[in-house]
C-alpha cells in the first residue's frame, strides 16, 4: 500500500475516530501517524486504540507509526463561586495562593512559580491569550494586576507568562506515569511538551533511552533561544502554532515555522507542522481557502509532515477531512514550481560518507531519471539522510526491524518495508529489484538506485551505491 504523496499525515484519536473501524477509515483514507493525546482519555482508552492501531498494521501490512503526545505541566486558575466571572478592563484583579473559590476581584493561581518569576510590568495571558493582565506589584503570596483585556473569565482557564522562562521541569508526575505505559505499549514516538531549555529533552532521554523516539514539540518561544542545542537532542521535532501563537505575537508564527523548519532540515531531523490546519472541518465538510493554502504552504516549507488535531478527534468529518487533506498534499507536491523551492531548501551535506552517498544517490537517481531509491538500514538513519534531500524519486526504506519501519512512517517520501536481511551486495541488489517491482514503484525494465552499508547489519556504515534495472538478470 503505497502513498502517491511524499508528506506525511499525522492524526489525533479521539471521541470521533477511536472505533476500530474509523481507525481503519482513517489509515486507508491517508493517515501515516496516529497521535495519542494524553491531555485526554484514560489508559484504558489509550490501550484499546494502539490495539486497534496494531491490528490494522497487521491486516494493511503497512508500518503505522504511533505518537504518544504527553500533557506537560499546564498552568491554570483555580475555580470560581459562579464558575465564571467577567473582567472589566482597567480593574484590579488578584492572583493568589489562597485554595477558596475565585470572585470578580481575585482567583486562585495554584502555581508559587509564577510568583516567584513575575516581576512588576510583566504580562500575564489567560484563556490562550483571550484575557490580558499585568502585574503591578508582586509578593510572595499573590499578584496585584490590572485588567488589560478583559472578558468572560471560567474555571480552570490556562496561563501564560510570555517572555519568561519558567522554573518548572517539562515532565510531570502525571507525564512519567503516562510515559511508562506508552514505553511499555511500544509506541514510536513520544511528544514531549514544555520544553524551554536542552535539559528537558536531556531528561526525557534518560526516562526514554532507545525504546522510542522523542519528537520535541516546540510551542514555548523559550526553546527558540536554544534551538540547536534542542534539535541536537530530539528525534523529530513540531511546531506546535497554537501555544506559540498565544505567546507570540501572530506576525511572528509563520516565521517561526519557517525557521523550524529550516533547522529541522540542517539537523536531519522530522518535521510536523500543527494545530488548526483545517479546523474549520471540526463542524464543516470543506475547509476555507486560507486553510488549504496553509496546508500547501508547509508542502513549499518542507516539513515531513501534516497534523490534524481536532479535527479527527472531535470533529464531525474525521474521514473527509484526511481525504482533503490528501487531495491538497498530492496536488501541491505536482506543482511545477516545488522543485526549484527544494532546491533551494535542500540543507548542506555534512563531511561524512554516509551524507556524501545520499547526496549521490539524489543526483544520480534525478541524471538517470530513477524511479525509486532503495535504502536498506537498520535504524532508519540512511532512509532520513536521503529524504533530507528531498529526490524527486520515492524512496523505499527496507529494513529488518519492525520498529525502525514503523519510525520512519514519519518521514518525508519514505515508504517503509520490513524485508529479510541480506548478506552481500548481490543479495541486496536483488532484493531491491524485487521489492520495487512488487510495491509498483519501478516496473520491468526501469532503473533503480541502490544504497547500502556494507559489511551487512551494521548501523552507521551506509557506504554503497548501485544502479540495477528491474527485471534484468544480475551481472556476473
Amino acid at each position: 500500500m503505497i502513498r502517491q504523496r511524499r508528506m506525511k499525515i499525522v492524526a489525533t484519536l479521539g471521541p470521533a475516530s477511536a472505533s476500530p473501524e474509523r481507525i481503519e477509515d482513517l489509515f486507508r483514507t491517508g493517515v501515516d501517524v496516529f497521535r495519542l493525546n494524553f491531555s485526554h482519555g484514560t489508559h484504558a482508552d489509550h490501550e484499546a486504540s494502539i490495539d486497534a492501531i496494531r491490528k490494522v498494521e497487521k491486516k494493511a501490512g503497512k508500518p503505522i507509526a504511533i505518537l504518544a503526545d504527553l500533557q506537560g505541566p499546564k498552568l491554570r486558575v483555580g475555580r470560581f463561586a459562579g464558575g465564571h466571572v467577567v473582567l472589566q478592563w482597567g480593574r484590579s484583579f488578584r492572583l493568589d495562593l489562597l485554595p477558596r473559590p475565585g470572585d470578580g476581584e481575585r482567583v486562585q493561581l495554584p502555581h508559587p512559580e509564577l510568583l516567584a518569576v513575575a516581576v512588576a510590568g510583566s504580562t500575564l495571558l489567560l484563556d490562550d491569550g483571550r484575557i490580558r493582565l499585568e502585574v503591578v506589584r508582586r509578593s510572595d503570596e499573590a499578584l496585584e494586576t490590572r485588567v488589560v483585556v478583559g472578558g468572560r473569565l471560567s474555571d480552570h482557564k490556562g496561563v501564560n507568562l510570555p517572555g519568561l522562562a519558567l522554573p518548572i521541569p517539562a515532565l510531570t508526575a502525571k507525564d512519567r506515569e503516562d510515559l511508562s505505559f506508552a514505553l511499555d505499549h511500544g509506541v514510536d514516538y513520544i511528544g514531549l511538551s514544555f520544553v524551554q531549555r536542552p535539559q528537558d529533552v536531556a531528561e526525557a532521554r534518560e526516562l526514554v533511552g532507545d525504546r522510542a523516539l522523542i519528537l520535541t514539540k516546540i510551542e514555548k518561544p523559550q526553546a527558540l533561544d536554544s534551538l540547536d542545542e534542542i534539535l541536537k537532542l530530539s528525534d523529530a521535532v513540531m511546531v506546535a502554532r497554537g501555544d506559540l501563537g498565544v505567546e507570540l505575537p501572530p506576525e511572528d508564527v509563520p516565521l517561526v515555522q519557517k525557521r523550524l523548519v529550516r533547522a529541522a532540515h540542517r539537523w536531519g531531523r522530522p518535521v510536523i507542522v500543527a494545530t488548526q490546519m483545517m479546523e474549520s472541518m471540526t463542524e464543516s465538510p470543506a475547509p476555507t481557502r486560507a486553510e488549504a493554502s496553509d496546508v500547501a504552504t508547509a508542502v513549499f516549507d518542507g516539513a515531513d509532515a501534516v497534523m490534524l488535531s481536532a479535527e479527527t478527534a472531535t470533529g464531525r468529518f474525521p474521514t473527509e477531512t484526511v481525504r482533503m487533506m490528501d487531495r491538497i498534499l498530492s496536488r501541491t507536491e505536482r506543482d511545477e514550481d516545488l522543485r526549484a523551492a527544494r532546491d533551494l531548501l535542500r540543507p548542506k551535506p555534512d563531511k561524512s560518507s554516509a551524507d556524501a552517498i545520499s547526496v549521490a544517490a539524489r543526483q544520480v537517481a534525478e541524471t538517470i531519471e530513477a524511479r525509486v531509491i532503495v535504502a536498506f538500514t537498520t535504524t532508519g538513519a540512511t532512509a532520513l539522510r536521503i529524504a533530507r534531500q528531498r529526490p524527486e524519486c520515492g524512496v523505499l526504506g527496507l529494513t529488518t526491524s519492525l520498529a525502525t519501519a514503523r519510525r520512519m512512517a514519519l518521514v518525508w517520501g519514505v515508504h517503509p518495508i520490513v524485508s529479510e536481511g541480506t548478506f552481500t551486495m548481490g543479495e541486496t541488489v536483488e532484493r531491491a529489484k524485487t521489492l520495487a517491482s512488487r510495491t509498483g514503484m519501478a516496473k520491468r525494465g526501469e532503473e533503480i538506485v541502490v544504497v547500502a552499508g556494507v559489511p551487512f547489519g551494521r548501523s552507521g556504515g551506509t557506504n554503497s551505491l548501485r544502479v540495477a534495472r528491474v527485471g534484468q538478470a544480475p551481472a556476473d
